[in-house]
């Protein structure tokens, strides 16, 4: 190779393309699978499945969470309706992250309501949305029966506390490989689904199902009937309660959304001749 071209080997890789180019460090352009951590999605999975008892211990510790714990159990304790529980900013951030609803924080009066629903009027608001986690939610704590009695006592406190590290634990997962909280989430619950419209109103598990399947976006501008076949056509429901089955499910969750990462990345990136090109100007 003549020295006037010579760079290009530098450009595009070392000198049998199984490093990083100079291309890379500047433009920072991936060339691997594996996420932040030097793992491929499946292996982070792997880790995090193996870590998590120890992990979610040392998230619990954290001093954000122990203040945030903290502040929720000064406010259920002091609490006299709950009406004033409810309406407390620290009871709904800790009750609805512990509880995997953590999307729908900014949503406090829809909550209200869904939590202070009478589970036994067909049409209250727990019982007609059409995310499933609201009724589940208000069936856990059944307020409207219960009053505080659900809530405040040491062992619901506790156990909510524990909930709240692991979905702070949880979310966390990805910085580590994007997507892996989904993957985590989807493969406690998957055993839980019975119908396509349970995927459909779960964010979580309408994520992963369609992802993994390959479902296209745009289907959710479609009808319901429409969203329902898309799912149904392409997978048996009652293969979730296969263990076996969710965690290969997942494991393709996590390499289709990898994929589709990385093909976004590459869609907004100049090609390497470009760049080359443009490099040029670096050496003298």
């Amino acid at each position: 190779m003549s020295s006037s071209l010579s760079y290009l080997t530098t450009l595009y890789s070392d000198s049998f393309g199984t490093g990083s180019s100079l291309l890379d460090t500047i433009y920072g352009i991936g060339t691997s699978s594996a996420g932040s951590s030097g793992q491929t999605p499946v292996q982070a999975l792997q880790s995090a499945e193996q870590n998590e008892t120890q992990d979610v211990k040392l998230t619990a510790a954290q001093p954000a969470v122990q203040t945030t714990i903290a502040a929720f159990t000064k406010a259920v304790n002091g609490a006299k309706s709950v009406t004033q529980l409810l309406a407390n900013p620290a009871v709904m951030n800790v009750l609805l992250t512990a509880n995997g609803m953590g999307d729908q924080i900014g949503y406090a009066a829809l909550a209200t309501q869904a939590l202070m629903s009478n589970l036994s009027d067909p049409k209250s608001l727990a019982n007609t949305l059409t995310d499933p986690r609201w009724k589940t939610l208000a069936q856990t704590y059944n307020f409207a029966i219960n009053g505080l009695s659900a809530i405040q006592n040491p062992q619901a406190i506790a156990s909510i506390a524990q909930s709240y590290a692991q979905a702070t634990w949880q979310k966390s997962q990805d910085a580590v490989t994007p997507g892996l909280s989904n993957a985590l989430a989807f493969k406690a619950t998957a055993s839980t689904i019975t119908s396509v419209d349970q995927i459909l109103g779960n964010p979580t598990m309408r994520t992963v199902v369609t992802t993994t399947l390959g479902v296209p976006a745009q289907i959710a501008f479609q009808d319901l009937t429409a969203q329902e076949q898309a799912i149904s056509s392409r997978i048996d429901i009652t293969q979730f309660q296969d263990p076996k089955f969710v965690e290969s499910f997942v494991q393709r969750y996590l390499i289709a959304n990898s994929a589709n990462a990385s093909a976004s990345t590459s869609s907004s990136t100049p090609d390497l001749t470009t760049l080359a090109i443009q490099g040029q100007g670096l050496f003298v």
